[in-house]
């Protein structure tokens, strides 16, 4: 799968940020594309079905509406999700399980309905993960958890298809867009603590997934995520002191002052 054109792909949260920017670009490429999101419409001239993707039954018939659409399937791209503050030391609340439920169950659902087509066609899932999954920040645990448990899904879904369907994990860094709102309106704003990215750099490490010669296994979309993730995953103690100075100089700033469900931090930071 070395070029999108007349490629049969469908695109999970595809009125988002990233999805309509997938759509966009997979149709400028020569790809056919059907989209799903929360609610219809379109984007970029790509029909979207309507579906809650954390219903089985409700996804297993949007990806056949999709796949009979296409007439057949050659990409999946798992890019639905949501975000939001969750701190570790509460109970999970509704948001949190939202997370959990959009950010690990919608894509296991897609997912798995649309396997008989990719096998078929030998094509590939792609899943788009965070960071965090790797690298986790304090007080948004349900994200964190969430796109970790997604990455080890994609781990165990390979084993189990690998030979006849290629998966990938993209892991992104911090994109400008309304998933961080919750957050920020909480007062968790993760400004100096992430550094931007352009979403363009996050669609073509999606493309270069899809079109590699070979499935890819993971992917970062930067060059500082992959020495972030590097350090994450062989050095740990150093990613985790590392985060925890950033942290106490936020704290030590005031930052964290007016939020709420940071209390307990800044408590324990002697503030």
């Amino acid at each position: 799968m070395t070029t999108l054109s007349g490629r049969r792909v469908i695109v999970t949260g595809a009125a988002g940020t990233f999805g309509r920017l997938l759509c966009a670009r997979f149709t400028a490429d020569g790809a056919r594309v059907v989209g799903l999101d929360l609610h219809s419409g379109t984007a970029g001239g790509v029909q979207i079905h309507g579906c809650d993707l954390t219903d089985h039954d409700a996804a297993a018939a949007a990806v056949d509406r999709g796949v009979a659409d296409l007439g057949g399937l050659d990409l999946l791209i798992n890019n639905a999700g949501v975000g939001g503050p969750a701190p570790a030391e509460y109970a999970p609340s509704a948001a949190a399980r939202q997370q959990l439920e959009v950010n690990l169950i919608a894509s296991w659902n897609t997912t798995a309905a649309a396997i008989p087509a990719l096998e078929a066609a030998r094509g590939r899932v792609i899943f788009v993960s965070s960071r965090m999954a790797v690298l986790p920040l304090p007080l948004a645990a349900a994200y964190g958890v969430s796109k970790r448990a997604l990455a080890a899904y994609a781990d165990a879904l390979r084993l189990e298809v690998g030979t006849h369907i290629g998966v990938t994990v993209v892991y992104p860094s911090m994109v400008a867009s309304p998933i961080h709102d919750a957050s920020a309106q909480a007062g968790l704003s993760l400004d100096g603590v992430s550094r931007y990215e352009p979403a363009s750099g996050v669609i073509d490490a999606i493309v270069r997934s899809a079109t590699s010669a070979k499935p890819l296994r993971d992917v970062a979309t930067t060059r500082r995520g992959r020495f972030e993730m590097a350090v994450a995953r062989h050095f740990p103690a150093v990613a985790a002191a590392m985060v925890r100075k950033t942290i106490r100089e936020r704290i030590a700033a005031g930052d964290l002052d007016g939020a709420p469900l940071a209390a307990g931090m800044v408590r324990r930071h002697g503030r």
